[in-house]
């Protein structure tokens, strides 16, 4: 079978490939205040989100298990309490994840990306 990929690299075309930082380089970005603070800007939006999903999740499946004639009240036709709130944990999910996505692209990338383009200039 063919392949459209172009040939490994021998190992004699790395002048064009950017050189790898060193583990020192790495172990030294890791222990700045810009790596704290990237880390600290994902941890301030990852774990409350984590956090409050959970606490979401725990409260469906208990409401599912102990208020059964809650969950059971018809809303509107054959729709009822458990129904709306267990599509609402799919919306929640994608929710979650679109707003992780901005809060990436706008806040986290921004930050990786100087880190990296200044430790590829230091290596």
């Amino acid at each position: 079978m063919a392949t459209e990929a172009p040939p490994p690299r021998n190992g004699t075309e790395t002048a064009h490939a950017p050189a790898s930082p060193t583990t020192e380089q790495f172990v030294e970005v890791q222990e700045g205040e810009e790596f704290g603070e990237l880390r600290r800007t994902y941890r301030s939006f990852a774990f409350p989100l984590t956090l409050a999903f959970i606490a979401w999740y725990l409260l469906y499946v208990l409401l599912s298990n102990y208020a059964g004639d809650f969950m059971g009240t018809k809303l509107f036709g054959n729709v009822n309490v458990a129904l709306v709130l267990g599509l609402g944990q799919f919306a929640t999910t994608f929710l979650i994840a679109w707003l992780y996505s901005r809060h990436a692209a706008n806040r986290l990338d921004p930050k990786a990306e100087a880190i990296k383009h200044r430790m590829e200039a230091d290596a």
